[in-house]
């Protein structure tokens, strides 16, 4: 007996993962938790100005998808904090690329707690990729 669930669209890798991540939010959310954030006003006051329905309805969807986890803090009224699963950090090489790309390919993009492209603070070489990716995770 097959307990397997139907895919959405198809068996392919990259729509299977746009049909979790492939909004313009949730890979927001994702970096922030990265990048230490832990609690819904943490994420909600991010530069993007993410929606605070959007960001409750993002933070359940990655919930649902095993991404992250959530822990209550405070039982009056409850309140929770963020953290990623080994699966969801395992997102920041995802992240990563998307910097990179971002930094070569579009001018005048930057990495939080960095300079534009080609700027001061922007760092080359293979030194500057992995403090970029400490920075990204």
């Amino acid at each position: 007996m097959n307990t397997a669930k139907p895919f959405a669209r198809s068996a392919c890798a990259i729509a299977n993962s746009l049909d979790i991540l492939g909004d313009k939010w949730s890979l927001l959310v994702v970096r922030d938790l990265l990048h230490g954030k832990r609690t819904y006003g943490e994420l909600a006051r991010s530069p993007e100005g993410i929606p605070t329905n959007i960001l409750a309805d993002r933070l359940e969807r990655l919930v649902s998808a095993g991404i992250v986890t959530r822990t209550p803090y405070q039982q009056r009224p409850v309140r929770y904090a963020y953290t990623l699963t080994p699966k969801g950090s395992a997102l920041g090489d995802v992240l990563l690329a998307f910097v990179r790309w971002g930094k070569q390919h579009i001018s005048g993009t930057v990495t939080l707690k960095q300079g534009p492209a080609g700027g001061e603070g922007a760092a080359s070489g293979a030194h500057s990729r992995r403090t970029r990716a400490k920075r990204v995770r």
